[in-house]
């Protein structure tokens, strides 16, 4: 598969490589995003927390659709990026699988030069 199967959409490892109940740091396109599998269901969130802006999203715990963030323990939904107590979400990335490699797209980053 080439890097790009469809516009926009980015390889970052085989399915096999990501064990269910856990997340992933990768650099999309100058991002941070985790990339998590939860029951079989992949999801891709901007990795930095809004709080204090630490890249430990993906090191988080799952629980009950939720990631915890391991600093400060702020939640957001794995489906969403939505902190269910109404603080600053994440960005949410749509995610899609091509002959086993999961590939995300995030959106243009718009500099100011």
């Amino acid at each position: 598969m080439s890097d790009q199967n469809e516009i926009g959409f980015k390889q970052v490892c085989k399915v096999s490589e990501l064990p269910n109940g856990t997340g992933k740091r990768f650099i999309v396109d100058d991002r941070e995003v985790a990339v998590f599998k939860m029951d079989d269901e992949l999801f891709a969130l901007y990795n930095v927390c809004p709080h204090q802006h630490f890249n430990f999203i993906y090191d988080g715990i799952i629980e009950k659709g939720c990631v915890i963030c391991p600093i400060h323990g702020w939640r957001f939904e794995l489906e969403t990026g939505k902190n269910p107590d109404g603080g600053k979400g994440l960005e949410s990335y749509p995610v899609k699988v091509v002959n086993d490699i999961i590939c995300v797209k995030v959106p243009e980053i718009k500099r100011p030069w």
